[in-house]
C-alpha cells in the first residue's frame, strides 16, 4: 500500500492469494500482478487455447503451470500506483475476483477427480 495501492484493492488481493493458496495448495506470495517470465517451452506446453480472452488469464495460466507441477520462483516487484496504472474498474475487479475463485476451485476439484476440466486435462 505505501506504493499507493487503493485499500480495496489490496485487500481483495490479499483475500484472493489467501483463498487460492489453500485451493490450489500453493504458497505463493500473491497471483495478481501479471509480471512474470516464461520459458518457451513452458508455454508450449500449457493448453492456453482454452483460457479465457479477459483478465483472468494470466490467473488461470498461473494454476496451470502449478497444475503440471512446475516450480515458480517469485521476485519481489514493488507497488507504483498513479491514476492510470490500471486499466480495470470496480466492476471488472469484481468479475475478475470470481474469475480466480472459479479457476482455484476447479484446480481442486480436478485434481481430486471431482470434475473434468479443459483448463485441468487428467496428467498422464
Amino acid at each position: 500500500m505505501k506504493g499507493g495501492m487503493p485499500l480495496w484493492k489490496y485487500a481483495a488481493n490479499r483475500f484472493l492469494t489467501f483463498m487460492e493458496n489453500i485451493l490450489i495448495g500453493a504458497k505463493l506470495s500473491e497471483y495478481h500482478t501479471g509480471y512474470r517470465a516464461f520459458s518457451r517451452q513452458l508455454l508450449e506446453r500449457l493448453p492456453l487455447e482454452n483460457n479465457s480472452d479477459d483478465f483472468v488469464f494470466d490467473n488461470q495460466m498461473l494454476a496451470q503451470i502449478l497444475w503440471y507441477g512446475y516450480t515458480v520462483a517469485e521476485v519481489s516487484c514493488p507497488t507504483a500506483y498513479a491514476a492510470d496504472s490500471s486499466s480495470i474498474d470496480f466492476a471488472r475487479s469484481v468479475k475478475y475476483g470470481f474469475g480466480c475463485l472459479s479457476t482455484a476451485l476447479t484446480f481442486r476439484l480436478a485434481k481430486t477427480k471431482v470434475v473434468k476440466s479443459r483448463l485441468f486435462p487428467t496428467v498422464s
